[in-house]
């Protein structure tokens, strides 16, 4: 991986503040598309002035966990977003991919900090909810959840 990622793009809604320690960070997301199968889709990222940050960098200071970044901020993040993603059979419609993985699987922090996320909406709940704030609902979720991997 190159030592940063540009921001995929401008974000499709005002980016949010991130606080992790002292370092105050950006988050955005992509314009989101809704596939035909109903799963809504958008990349979301946090950077700095110079880029795409890499996980290593949200991680708790004492160095990161063993298990991947994803592993630790899909439950905060489906949690942040809680009654508004379809319950599926019992699991909840929600998909975590990094945009770019890690070079060495062995270190899954050192990756930039920029996900694809996939979920499908309950249909009350989301029908309700104009574009945007569907938007501003799931990048604050992010946010939150990304603030909480610095957490031990």
């Amino acid at each position: 991986m190159p030592a940063r990622l540009g921001p995929p793009g401008p974000s499709y809604i005002r980016e949010h503040e991130v606080r992790v320690g002292d370092r105050r960070l950006r988050a955005g997301m992509s314009r989101p598309t809704t596939l035909e199968d109903g799963w809504w889709l958008a990349i979301l990222w946090v950077a700095d002035g110079e880029g795409v940050v890499s996980f290593r960098e949200l991680g708790p200071p004492a160095g990161p966990p063993a298990e991947p970044p994803l592993n630790r901020l899909g439950p905060t993040f489906s949690g942040a977003l809680s009654g508004l993603i379809l319950e599926d059979a019992g699991r909840l419609a929600i998909r975590l991919a990094q945009v770019a993985p890690a070079d060495d699987p062995l270190q899954p922090w050192r990756s930039a900090a920029a996900i694809r996320a996939a979920f499908r909406w309950e249909p009350a709940r989301a029908a309700t909810m104009p574009p945007t704030e569907l938007a501003e609902t799931v990048l604050a979720g992010f946010r939150r959840s990304i603030e909480g991997l610095a957490r031990p």
